[in-house]
């Protein structure tokens, strides 16, 4: 029936919303806040500034910051799950960069073009919340999660390392620039990665232990940007924005919606309908890899909820020419983590996983993260003393967080694992080591095809191939045992899952 979802949805978190804010008073969701600040808002000014190269200056920076952080706030109060974190993709700003150039090919106004198909594609998301749809994802299993999860790390991952090394690409680069440069963000990568680790080592008191660990990204960026600014004869990339708040072009920020015939007003509606599909699987899968059962989260979750606040979101972006923004999810598994509170567990052969015990379930967090990077547009000049090389560093270590824990990475290190010091997982205990291999084989070539059509000009048909890899789950079970592929695919991110746990998977 429609809107069942949607009354399922509200009926489930209503009851916890003022505990969503109550549970936002511990220093562990402040470490969270200063966190993800600094990380949403790096990645708003790197997409923005990406967005700003492909589309010719018509939408940059300074939009992607306002959309972060508008939608953010909005997404944060009116959600079903807040510990979701909106930002710009990159199959996002892929798909936007097609369709600028196609506007550029048939002699069409980008804005305008761009706010109707983002008002078509909104609209869709809104039918597709009120008529139930996010129940599709019943048809994706951990196979797609894992993929999509290790994509998105991978484009964290490889942006980071190929802009730290691009001053030693340069020609009569300065030495000294590149020294520093690679100093930087190899130094915050450490520093958040060692200080986030702290917690497991015997030194100090407990408490003292847990701050560190809490705020280590947050310490490390902040001691990287004063080792930069005392190096400061040292000249090096910093964030590309302006010292006022205006759109990049000066344009008036509503989009002239009738600079444009009809005919182009209803044919917005067929590039809407791919956007559409690339909004939808970035924000339920995401959903899915935030609800995990291993997550331990016990609120329950709010797919078609999240998906209606989603289309209302773009839908208002499009009509001011802001960025379309979705669940980002390094960002939100980022999020999750940096609210959990974990325990080492042995697995065997010397080897521990950390696994949560609980997490700090709130909107404040979201909501504080995204009201500092509303504050900021009134401190750009401040924000351009943080060195690109930190908030790369920063990126670094959330693509590496982001693989860490994700069952798909692990079986590929398995490849270079002596098999007498594997670990003792569920899978490795009942599935024998060729059928895991070939499932990982499958896994990993899915993936190249899904980065190799992203960067080709085809890459406008990114998302129908992210969807088409439930048919390719559903194909690849005449190759194996059911019993084995069951246990490769099962639900539970690790060992310690909560068979009986109230949030699950699907909605």
């Amino acid at each position: 029936m429609p809107f069942a979802g949607l009354r399922g949805d509200i009926a489930r978190r209503l009851p916890f919303y003022v505990h969503d804010f109550t549970q936002g008073f511990h220093p562990k969701v402040l470490a969270s806040i200063l966190f993800l600040f600094f990380a949403c808002l790096a990645n708003a000014i790197a997409f923005g500034g990406l967005t700003e190269l492909v589309t010719g200056g018509a939408i940059g920076t300074v939009e992607m910051i306002v959309a972060t952080a508008i939608g953010g706030i909005l997404f944060a109060i009116f959600s079903g799950q807040p510990l979701i974190i909106l930002g710009g993709t990159g199959p996002i700003v892929i798909f936007t960069g097609i369709l600028y150039v196609t506007c550029e090919q048939f002699g069409q106004p980008f804005l305008p073009v761009y706010a109707w198909v983002g008002l078509w594609s909104g609209a869709l998301l809104v039918l597709l919340s009120i008529f139930n749809l996010s129940y599709l994802m019943r048809e994706f299993t951990r196979f797609t999660d894992e993929i999509f999860a290790a994509l998105i790390a991978v484009i964290f991952i490889v942006e980071a390392a190929k802009n730290t090394a691009s001053p030693f690409m340069q020609t009569g680069a300065n030495d000294a620039s590149e020294l520093l440069t690679l100093v930087l963000a190899l130094g915050t990568f450490s520093l958040a990665r060692g200080l986030r680790g702290f917690g497991a080592t015997p030194y100090a008191s407990k408490r003292a232990r847990e701050f560190i660990s809490d705020f280590g990204p947050a310490i490390a960026i902040a001691v990287m940007t004063g080792f930069a600014l005392y190096e400061g004869s040292v000249a090096i990339e910093m964030p590309a924005v302006p010292d006022e708040f205006a759109t990049t072009t000066g344009r008036p920020w509503m989009v002239d919606l009738l600079a444009v015939p009809l005919p182009i007003i209803l044919g917005s509606s067929i590039p809407a309908l791919m956007a559409t599909i690339l909004l939808f699987l970035d924000e339920n899968i995401t959903a899915r890899l935030v609800n995990a059962p291993g997550h331990k989260l016990t609120k329950g979750a709010g797919y078609h909820l999240d998906l209606l606040v989603v289309g209302l979101i773009t839908a208002g972006c499009s009509l001011f020419g802001l960025p379309w923004i979705v669940a980002a999810t390094v960002h939100a598994i980022n999020h999750v983590k940096s609210l959990a509170d974990t325990k080492k567990v042995d697995i065997g052969a010397g080897q521990h996983v950390e696994v949560i015990t609980n997490v700090r379930q709130n909107r404040l967090s979201g909501l504080g993260i995204h009201a500092l990077i509303a504050g900021s547009i009134f401190f750009l000049p401040l924000i351009k003393m943080i060195p690109m090389a930190v908030l790369f560093g920063l990126f670094l270590y959330m693509g590496f967080a982001t693989l860490t824990g994700n069952q798909f990475w692990s079986r590929v290190t398995l490849w270079v694992t002596d098999r007498g010091l594997y670990p003792d997982t569920h899978y490795l205990r009942g599935v024998p080591n060729r059928e895991i291999h070939k499932f990982t084989v499958v896994q990993v070539v899915a993936l190249a095809s899904l980065w190799i059509l992203k960067t080709s000009k085809l890459g406008i048909l990114f998302p129908a191939l992210i969807a088409a890899l439930v048919f390719v789950r559903k194909g690849i079970g005449r190759f194996f045992d059911p019993a084995h592929l069951d246990a490769l695919d099962a639900d539970e991110a690790d060992d310690e899952a909560d068979a009986g746990s109230t949030t699950s998977l699907a909605p």
